[in-house]
């Protein structure tokens, strides 16, 4: 007897009337019209069945954390680092891990079942890398925590910064972070870009760097990430976040930009709510949106990902947790109405994430892990205009949440005595 049968459901491919069935954790067969005995079966009733959402780029030990000490009024990037550098002396191990549990709790009820979050390395205490390694180890059962070695205040313009990332490796952190744009010069954020991928390829890990999170189109700190991957053969394990200085850049320059960064195979993560909120801030009008070329990366064949970077922390009040409002914001920042548009924007919060994290196991295939969304939605598109509430959550084939399908109810003259949303 299998564990768990969906049938008639619809699957982002566009196959529709799909059966999924489930043993052991992981999915055995998926076809047209199965029919077998399993201990739950499940109708999809020609919903959308999707492998669980991924955020590629989020800020864990901060989130959560918002008013503390106190709340971003400018709205600006500069502030929020200012606000968490107040907050770092007064965060205790416990605290850090309550609010990241939390939003992990969330995260599940969201369909959200793998996160890669950059972790500050800055403080010698290594407090914050503690704490989320701590929560790495409780979440495992039900969610993929991968963490970054991020040196918030820069590896070289801190004192004892890259020895500070190097012990965050050394406690169990898998990939390696940077900030090339924050430090002193341009010089020193090219050399630091330089250190951290030898640092990478010596140790076998991965790389994803903040990059050029600013509207200054000489901001270049990409071009430098996408030589060193070349130089040191990391192809497909780099990726640069936010990549915000693309917005601004000339055509000329990108056109030769881009294909170096196809070349090196590098990952692209753009976080549509917060690039959107925190670039442009110098602008009066015309306004900068600030999210890099997403339509042009993907053009290029680079796997293109939307993170949702902060949730009520010192950058951001909004977020919960939920990737659709990342891929909404995205569809809309990005043009990106067509349909083919559309679905590549469902992919940016599912599949390519988790190509970008080498998340083994992943999709809807025998073999692959039975870890699956149910969505209230016919079709990717649909589920990024109903931001779709997730009917059911499966982590290994075992339900962990579940939301009702959101029906008003209506008392007009005349029409039905209902509401669902869902298109005709």
């Amino acid at each position: 007897m299998l564990d768990l049968l969906i049938h008639d459901a619809t699957l982002p491919d566009g196959r529709t009337c799909m059966s999924v069935a489930v043993q052991g954790g992981r999915i055995t067969e998926v076809t047209e019209g199965l029919r077998a005995p399993a201990h739950q079966t499940v109708d999809a009733g020609g919903l959308l069945l999707s492998p669980p959402f991924v955020d590629a780029h989020f800020h864990l030990d901060s989130a959560l954390s918002y008013g503390q000490p106190r709340v971003n009024e400018s709205g600006t990037l500069l502030e929020g680092i200012a606000l968490w550098g107040e907050l770092k002396p007064t965060l205790t191990h416990e605290a850090i891990v309550e609010r990241a549990l939390n939003y992990c709790d969330w995260a599940v009820a969201r369909g959200l079942l793998a996160i890669r979050s950059h972790v500050d390395t800055s403080d010698p205490s290594l407090l914050t890398v503690r704490a989320l390694l701590d929560v790495k180890t409780r979440v495992a059962p039900y969610l993929d925590l991968q963490l970054v070695a991020f040196p918030q205040d820069g590896v070289l313009r801190q004192p004892g910064g890259l020895d500070s990332l190097t012990r965050a490796l050394d406690l169990g952190v898998e990939v390696v972070g940077g900030i090339p744009h924050f430090e002193r010069t341009m010089a020193q954020g090219a050399e630091s870009v330089r250190l951290l991928c030898e640092l990478a390829a010596e140790r076998g890990l991965r790389v994803d760097m903040h990059c050029d999170e600013t509207d200054d189109p000489l901001s270049r700190h990409v071009e430098t990430l996408a030589a060193e991957t070349v130089r040191l053969g990391l192809h497909g394990r780099v990726a640069g976040s936010h990549l915000t200085s693309m917005h601004s850049m000339d055509n000329y320059y990108v056109s030769k930009l881009i294909p170096l960064m196809a070349e090196a195979q590098l990952g692209v993560v753009a976080n549509p709510l917060i690039n959107i909120t925190l670039q442009g801030r110098h602008d009066t009008y015309p306004k900068r949106r600030g999210m890099t070329r997403v339509p042009e990366l993907t053009a290029a064949g680079l796997t293109v990902a939307f993170g949702h970077d902060c949730v009520m922390d010192p950058w951001y009040g909004g977020g919960s947790a939920d990737l659709l409002e990342s891929a909404h914001m995205g569809l809309h920042v990005a043009q990106m109405t067509s349909q083919a548009g559309m679905r590549q924007c469902f992919d940016a919060v599912t599949i390519n994430p988790a190509r970008l994290m080498g998340l083994e196991g992943y999709g809807i295939a025998p073999g692959c892990h039975a870890d699956l969304v149910l969505l209230h939605a016919r079709n990717p598109g649909e589920a990024i205009r109903l931001r779709a509430a997730r009917l059911a959550v499966w982590r290994r084939g075992r339900q962990v949440a579940s939301s009702p399908a959101p029906v008003a109810q209506l008392t007009l003259p005349g029409r039905p005595p209902q509401v669902g949303f869902l298109g005709s």
